[in-house]
């Protein structure tokens, strides 16, 4: 018999019913919220599922993943209901050039929903308000990694997946490097978190849209990354302009109108749009 739901009060189960409630509305991105007790991994399951048709504004959660994962095929686990996994599948109309920015649409929408859930909770000290992106998607909390989006086509579709940790404690975290929000003081309840994202990507994915959407949500992201400004190192994939052994080092000056990080080094500037990047201290 599998273990209930219930035995880990700190980590109780989402409620399916209550999120379609709140969620799905005439007129929204959202028509559907599943909620999964467990699965490999909710893109590649959404990602069959758009192969075979399904509707735009479905939404997979899952408890549990046990192939999840993140960008540069990282695995990425967690202890059951302790994080947020959940992929949503899109169906953009939007020019070639504009999907580019869907997964950075995605990191702003991430971190603008927890900013303004800090807000809401008086959640100042720390945490949630706290939050910041690094180029191209990563949700940082004072340096360590508090999420990751990963963005894949299926066909005419895209399927848009977070991994968030919630309530991990430090002993269960993957990497040194990472947080989560119970361990950044921030308010630790799953559902109202979801809720939050969901909304804030209803409202981005629809601006995206719109005729001239990429400078305004260029401005958005320049706003919330943490990248900017920095000394980075960019360990780049094979054929890319950088430095000896694919590695690139110099100070992240921009990004531009197509989503392409720009890098100063050795007088010359680079845009990349692909790459592993680390903060240097």
């Amino acid at each position: 018999m599998s273990p209930s739901p219930y035995t880990d009060l700190d980590r109780p189960p989402l409620n399916e019913r209550a999120l379609n409630r709140a969620l799905v509305h005439p007129g929204g991105l959202w028509r559907e919220i599943r909620v999964v007790a467990e699965t490999g991994s909710t893109n590649a399951d959404l990602a069959a599922l758009a192969r075979s048709g399904a509707d735009e504004g479905l939404v997979l959660v899952a408890e549990a993943q046990t192939a999840g994962r993140g960008r540069l095929d990282r695995a990425w686990t967690a202890p059951p209901r302790s994080g947020l996994a959940f992929s949503v599948l899109l169906r953009p109309e939007v020019p070639l050039a504009r999907l580019g920015w869907l997964p950075l649409m995605a990191g702003v929408a991430v971190v603008s929903a927890l900013r303004g859930f800090a807000e809401v909770e008086g959640a100042t000290r720390g945490g949630m308000a706290d939050a910041a992106l690094k180029w191209p998607n990563d949700v940082m909390i004072r340096g360590r990694k508090l999420a990751g989006i990963l963005a894949e086509r299926a066909g005419d579709a895209v399927v848009l997946g977070v991994g968030l940790n919630v309530s991990l404690r430090a002993d269960e975290l993957p990497v040194p490097t990472a947080t989560s929000l119970a361990l950044e003081d921030a308010p630790a309840d799953r559902d109202p978190v979801l809720r939050a994202i969901l909304r804030e990507l209803d409202v981005r994915y629809a601006a995206l849209g719109r005729e001239g959407a990429e400078e305004p949500l260029r401005r958005s992201y320049k706003e919330l990354c943490a990248t900017l400004g920095r000394q980075v190192r960019v360990e780049l994939p094979g054929g890319a302009p950088g430095g000896p052994g694919g590695v690139l080092t110099g100070e992240a000056v921009d990004v531009d109108e197509t989503g392409r990080l720009v890098v100063r080094a050795a007088d010359r500037e680079y845009a990349l749009s692909a790459g592993d990047v680390v903060h240097v201290r």
